[in-house]
């Protein structure tokens, strides 16, 4: 392989699923893409819509016409794009190909479901809308090269959220992509893999991010770009707030704070391996590019005390309650051992000396509160009572050094002094403060600490 590739600056660039929606989309996309002469690597996701087709087909549509129209609308999406492009011949046949699969897969679906062959049929989505970006960039005299990324982004086998293996990762990389850079931009697929016999996984939803910062980890490259449809971060999401202010810069350790808390524009663990080889990350919008964006590094200039407000929605509460708690041990160690048994991941956590109160952590790709199963109620009941509440949402703020600075605590709850606070974490970490509240006040509640704070 060429020496200088590995060292020059080299660009991984991403593409959501609303900046490859269609053929005008696509087209901006790519113009980005070729503006910028170190965008070597770039991962695109499903066109917009597609994915939630093909989940809706891997869960089994047993009605034949409904199947039929969703295919129709699947069919629809694509042959658009290739109605447009001046030499569809070389893909459509491809293209055709990967619709017949989704048919037939489908079928199988509405007889019996499973994690692996969702996964199977979810991954057709940016199998489709490469072979088309790819062409895109070919017409717009760009050397573009369409790449299978799914021997290369490695995982285990738990389908439906696989975990990647960034050692393999690292290894097929070097032989299978670093190669192909000399000249060329490959264009390949975020969000899926494949497990070691080279069985289809899926990362997950928000797993497109995930993947683009695995691969750039991977080839060591100097920038990550992640395009989406709002130019970067916001003080606060600006259809709660008009008077949001965009965010030039960023730390990680903010970032992800903000990630973890609900921004939706990055997915909690995308900026892990970002974050390991300290590769900056630029946020942007594929339909302003000339607005600029937010870049995410290692230290920042600015680092305000109050940075930003993130809101989660759909939070489950558990208040443990046991008069033998008090001066006992081995209590909470019991509690974490019966959750971690039924796999539940906690999220937040406040004691006092006979209760102790926790938020499930949101894991799954529907969005729904988190529940407890039952069988973990009935055996944590036998320890203590227990109360599962649900309707509530969580409201972060995000800065530096806020448990260090006086008068910081004061300035937040004298805004919030009308609204009753159902829950308080703070000091954990010099980046955030998180409470929760009734769901019909939180909007209210982020509006008011955003005048109070940070206009």
């Amino acid at each position: 392989m060429d020496n200088s590739i590995a060292n020059s600056a080299l660009t991984v660039a991403k593409f959501g699923g609303t900046s490859v929606a269609d053929f005008t989309a696509m087209s901006r996309s790519a113009k980005i893409v070729i503006a910028n002469p170190d965008t070597k690597i770039v991962l695109i996701s499903a066109c917009s819509g597609v994915t939630n087709i093909l989940v809706e087909l891997a869960n089994g549509v047993s009605d034949a016409s409904t199947r039929q129209q969703r295919l129709q609308q699947l069919t629809q999406t694509h042959q658009d794009v290739l109605d447009q492009l001046k030499q569809p011949s070389s893909i459509q046949d491809a293209i055709y190909s990967l619709l017949d699969s989704v048919a037939t897969l489908a079928e199988q679906a509405a007889i019996a479901t499973s994690a692996q062959l969702t996964d199977q049929i979810v991954s057709h989505g940016e199998l489709l809308s490469t072979y088309l970006f790819t062409q895109i960039l070919v017409e717009q005299n760009a050397p573009a090269v369409r790449v299978d990324i799914r021997p290369i982004m490695r995982t285990d086998d738990q389908f439906g959220k696989a975990i990647p293996q960034p050692e393999q990762i690292k290894q097929q990389a070097e032989t299978q992509l670093l190669p192909l850079l000399d000249g060329n931009i490959v264009v390949s697929q975020g969000f899926i893999g494949s497990n070691s016999q080279g069985v289809t996984t899926t990362l997950g939803r928000g797993g497109s991010d995930y993947s683009a910062a695995l691969v750039a980890e991977a080839v060591n490259a100097s920038t990550l770009e992640i395009w989406t449809d709002v130019p970067g971060l916001y003080t606060t999401d600006p259809r709660i707030t008009p008077a949001a202010q965009p965010i030039k810069e960023i730390s990680f350790s903010e970032a992800s704070e903000m990630a973890n808390f609900g921004a939706k524009i990055l997915h909690p663990s995308t900026l892990v391996p970002a974050v390991r080889q300290q590769i900056p990350v630029f946020v942007g919008s594929s339909k302003a590019p000339e607005q600029g964006g937010t870049w995410i590094r290692q230290s920042v200039e600015d680092a305000p005390l109050f940075r930003a407000l993130a809101l989660r929605a759909n939070q489950t509460m558990v208040t443990l309650t046991s008069l033998n708690m008090f001066h006992a041990y081995g209590f909470l160690a019991e509690v974490f051992r019966i959750l971690a048994e039924h796999k539940i991941s906690v999220d937040l956590i406040t004691t006092s000396e006979v209760s102790v109160s926790l938020t499930l952590d949101q894991t799954d790709t529907g969005g729904g509160a988190p529940t407890l199963p039952l069988k973990a109620v009935e055996e944590l009941s036998q320890l203590c009572r227990v109360e599962v509440e649900q309707g509530l949402s969580l409201v972060a703020l995000i800065g530096n050094q806020m448990s260090d600075t006086k008068g910081s605590a004061k300035d937040i709850f004298g805004a919030l002094e009308d609204h009753n606070l159902r829950m308080i974490c703070y000091g954990a970490s010099p980046h955030n403060l998180c409470f929760l509240i009734n769901e019909d006040e939180a909007k209210d509640v982020v509006r008011t600490l955003h005048a109070s704070l940070l206009e």
